[in-house]
């Protein structure tokens, strides 16, 4: 058994979607970056590979490569799963937490979780998203950007 913890934060703007665990979620503003931005998959996938002493997320898939512009997190996620599984490692379970002021996140987690299971080949039961806000403290609670922390274990098949 092994454990890994993720973090991400990218800004918020407008003019793109907001993507979150692989689910468009109604509001005016989107993440900005080189993917889609997502950045509870991005926690994700470096809790992942710091567990498995793969690196991050930038060694795998460099923000200055252009056949990762634009791309769905998801299929970044599918790719650290196909490594971990090559090493031997499935998910034994995962904790993630999403920091924003707005939007309310609550009535999307349970898709996320859904999507997450899928790209993992996971029970949704070893997967937990949850959502808070900074009381208004911070970049986040200024509406500024969003960030995610993620914890997990993995363990040998």
């Amino acid at each position: 058994m092994r454990a890994g913890i993720g973090y991400d934060v990218h800004k918020l703007i407008e003019g793109r979607d907001l993507i979150l665990g692989g689910v468009k979620i109604p509001f005016k503003m989107g993440l900005l970056g080189h993917s889609d931005a997502d950045v509870l998959l991005h926690a994700i996938c470096d809790a992942l590979l710091g567990a498995a002493g793969e690196g991050d997320l930038g060694r795998h898939f460099p923000d200055n490569d252009p056949k990762y512009k634009g791309i769905s997190s998801i299929k970044l996620l599918e790719e650290v799963k196909m490594l971990l599984k090559s090493k031997g490692y499935s998910l034994g379970n995962l904790d993630a937490s999403i920091i924003c002021q707005k939007p309310k996140l609550s009535p999307h987690i349970r898709r996320m979780v859904e999507n997450i299971a899928l790209a993992l080949e996971s029970e949704p039961d070893r997967i937990n998203v949850k959502a808070t806000t900074t009381e208004e403290l911070g970049f986040a609670g200024r509406g500024e950007g969003i960030a995610a922390y993620c914890v997990v274990i993995i363990e040998k098949n």
